[in-house]
């Protein structure tokens, strides 16, 4: 399937469910503004969506104090459903819906896919608790929004690799949101939206479709620049520390190099 046949049937199942997105959203947006689709596509799409995933030996995998998994942004290197199912995430028309829901206006998807396109997690892989970096490559426009569109099949919530919210800070509990098959969780990124992906459990990899939304105002007006900034968990009293340690140092650097000491490669580099 194409992008635009994907993204007619997205459109149909988010009209029908943006009432209660809204409010979702609208509950939770003093703190960490959320929502979540269930049954997107059809089973058999996000099957086939599912199954045309790559070897985990394909991506680049990304291991260090801050986290543990494989993602992968040059899409034509892959089964070319994938890169159908990421961009039917930036049709204007579903654009459009997200922008209604989270009550949110100029808002644009990232064709480039800065820190998106797909990624998974294996047994014993993680990522801690982090703010997303709050701009794009170019550093001209705000990260607003983080779309994750789940899709392997039968996976557990006791499975782990569960996208975590820490609406009230790492001392109180955090708000977990299942990445059940067939599930789309969009998250608001702003100056206090510390999330993570727990420790996975089970032996064998979920699967995501990741994509960004941008725009020319962030979205809260106390919002200020900064880098992916990662914690280590609440039980990790030294991981937390060090890596404290890491995003201070990293934020020096972007004062001398506004765009990084090094080109950033987990974009989409498309031919001409």
């Amino acid at each position: 399937m194409n992008r635009k046949a994907l993204a007619d049937i997205i459109l149909e199942k988010m009209l029908l469910t943006e009432n209660q997105s809204r409010i979702q959203y609208r509950q939770s947006s003093e703190k960490i503004g959320y929502f979540f689709i269930d049954d997107l596509l059809p089973e058999e799409i996000a099957v086939r969506i599912f199954r045309a995933f790559p070897d985990a030996s394909q991506m680049v995998h990304k291991k260090s104090l801050r986290e543990d998994k494989y993602v992968a942004a040059q899409m034509d290197q892959y089964n070319p459903l994938l890169e159908e199912a990421i961009y039917a995430f930036q049709d204007e028309r579903i654009v459009e819906v997200v922008s209604r829901i989270c009550n949110l206006k100029a808002i644009t998807p990232d064709e480039n896919l800065y820190a998106g396109g797909i990624s998974a997690m294996g047994k014993g892989q993680f990522l801690n608790p982090h703010l997303d970096n709050s701009h794009d490559k170019d550093r001209e426009l705000w990260r607003v929004l983080n779309l994750l569109y789940y899709v392997t099949l039968d996976w557990e919530l006791d499975y782990g690799a569960n996208l975590e919210l820490w609406p009230n800070g790492m001392d109180e509990p955090q708000i977990t949101i299942h990445s059940k098959f067939n599930r789309l969780a969009v998250m608001a990124t702003h100056n206090a939206s510390l999330h993570s992906v727990s420790p996975v459990k089970y032996d064998g990899l979920r699967c995501c479709v990741s994509n960004y939304y941008f725009s020319q105002e962030p979205l809260q007006p106390t919002d200020s620049f900064h880098v992916t900034s990662f914690r280590g968990r609440p039980e990790n009293k030294f991981t937390d520390a060090v890596l404290r340690v890491d995003a201070f140092l990293r934020m020096k650097l972007r004062t001398l190099f506004k765009k990084g000491i090094r080109e950033n490669p987990h974009v989409y580099k498309k031919k001409d």
